[in-house]
């Protein structure tokens, strides 16, 4: 599921990751609830994703709450432009923790990142966010694709592994191969 107030651009990352699409121009505001499929391969593997992206708006968080407990993954959003979504982002983790299953994979992303002139949340502080509560964390833009694709790419392979996860296996972890993942697409290319 994605997560997050208003206005963060849960659609337009959904659609970057589904169809490669950027949806510019007027902001259209999901109404409750809506779903998305995409299959990805994982170390060799299809996994079938559906992802569902949520209402932002206040009104619509009932309705919301009822599909968090079958979430397997929450991508929690703010925008890196808005103090006020950032800000938030704790009353979110909040409602998770209280609708959730307990080992909901959870990411925190710091989306519109493209949008680094009118930055108002400082990269320190999103991922300081996420190491207090213990989340892996990106920042993204849905508009140039930047980190779209590894932020679902590495909840399938944490999702992928816990199903696959025998006893006494070294689990998949998700924080090492954001960070790795980071390092290598920071190193040669900005998307």
């Amino acid at each position: 599921m994605l997560l997050g107030d208003s206005g963060v651009g849960k659609t337009c990352f959904l659609t970057r990751f589904k169809d490669g699409a950027f949806l510019s121009g007027m902001f259209i505001a999901t109404v409750g609830i809506d779903f998305r499929n995409k299959v990805v391969a994982v170390d060799g593997v299809k996994v079938k994703l559906q992802i569902w992206d949520t209402a932002g708006q206040e009104r619509f968080r009932s309705v919301t709450h009822a599909y968090y407990r079958d979430a397997q993954a929450l991508l929690l959003l703010y925008d890196i432009t808005s103090k006020l979504s950032f800000d938030n982002i704790r009353a979110w983790l909040t409602e998770i923790h209280e609708y959730a299953q307990r080992d909901v994979v959870i990411m925190l992303l710091g989306n519109k990142a493209d949008m680094s002139g009118e930055r108002a949340v400082r990269m320190e502080d999103g991922a300081s966010l996420a190491r207090e509560y213990g989340v892996p964390f990106l920042e993204t833009s849905a508009k140039t694709g930047m980190n779209v694709e590894l932020a679902f790419l590495a909840v399938a392979k944490e999702l992928k592994q816990r199903a696959a996860q025998r006893p006494g296996e070294p689990r998949f972890q998700i924080h090492r191969y954001v960070e790795s993942q980071k390092k290598r697409s920071s190193c040669c290319a900005l998307a």
